[in-house]
């Protein structure tokens, strides 16, 4: 029963990283029909500007003049506008320009821009080819509860990817951006027609989905302690098969799919002999079983073109 609570532990940490890449690709495909296949690369920057930002903070000596908590809270912060104001340039030089050209043509750039991030750290940060270390943002304590013993950076993972998920149910129905958003999903033309600003909306669309990755890319640097210049690649596959999933453009479908994804992983993993190697294999096996039997997701409806 405890080995049962703590991969149900690990796979809703898991679970959250996937969700939050997988909300990305919804707002993106719900609001512009486009799939950006380089987003899951955007969170990999975050994991490495955090290294940055974190290196610079320490050769500056500021971590004797401010507590911890105060210092790495500032690099987080900082990390994420850095991300989203990355991401933001990026639906501006690469996405607007093809924003009403065949989905096809979008794929490819989304794809070589990918494949340029991917290059770019490789070959330009300091032995950008090997893992690099990344440093203890949280709190390296824990607490014991019965059996069990809980990591507070676990926790704060938890705590992060749950608020964040909140947050961005609130946003999307409570705010004038948020159902801009939607009514932008639903009709472009009737939303210009009502007011709209098309051309604002998508900017905050991806500045929105882009710090989502940069948390996300954070919270794998924290999890695993070391990063590569290619964990966005698999990252972005996965967030994107979570999204496909639970049904693309579809928020409350992003989620389904991420927890159905982090459980899949996590339970071949822990239950099945020898089953770590295999974790991925099942995962998409999931993917392809929906694609063939529920193309529209587990939320998603399915839609009927008229002939």
């Amino acid at each position: 029963m405890i080995y049962l609570i703590e991969q149900i532990y690990i796979a809703l940490m898991l679970s959250s990283n996937y969700i939050l890449i997988a909300v990305g690709f919804t707002l993106f495909f719900g609001a512009i029909n486009i799939v950006h296949f380089s987003h899951g690369d955007v969170a990999m920057i975050g994991s490495f500007i955090g290294i940055i930002l974190y290196t610079l903070a320490d050769l500056s000596g500021i971590h004797r003049y401010l507590p911890p908590m105060i210092v790495n809270s500032c690099i987080v912060v900082l990390t994420l506008g850095l991300v989203g104001i990355l991401g933001t340039f990026f639906e501006r030089t690469v996405i607007k320009p093809f924003r009403f050209s065949p989905m096809l043509i979008t794929l490819v750039a989304t794809v070589a821009l990918g494949i340029v991030i991917r290059e770019f750290v490789r070959l330009f940060y300091p032995q950008g080819s090997n893992p690099q270390l990344f440093p203890k943002i949280f709190p390296q304590t824990a607490f014991q509860f019965g059996k069990l013993i809980f990591l507070h950076e676990h926790l704060i993972i938890l705590g992060i990817g749950i608020l964040l998920i909140a947050a961005m149910f609130l946003f999307i129905n409570h705010t004038r951006i948020g159902l801009a958003i939607r009514a932008i999903s639903q009709d472009i033309e009737a939303a210009s027609l009502m007011g709209i600003n098309f051309d604002i909306v998508i900017a905050i669309t991806f500045l929105i989905g882009s710090i989502l990755a940069g948390v996300a890319g954070i919270l794998t640097g924290v999890y695993f302690n070391v990063v590569k210049f290619d964990i966005g690649l698999m990252a972005g596959i996965k967030g994107f098969s979570a999204a496909v999933v639970g049904g693309l453009g579809n928020f409350y479908g992003a989620i389904l799919g991420g927890l159905l994804l982090g459980f899949a992983e996590s339970f071949v993993s822990a239950f099945i002999p020898g089953g770590s190697p295999y974790k991925d294999v099942c995962a998409f096996t999931i993917v392809i079983f929906f694609l063939i039997f529920r193309p529209s997701g587990i939320v998603g409806e399915i839609k009927y073109k008229k002939v």
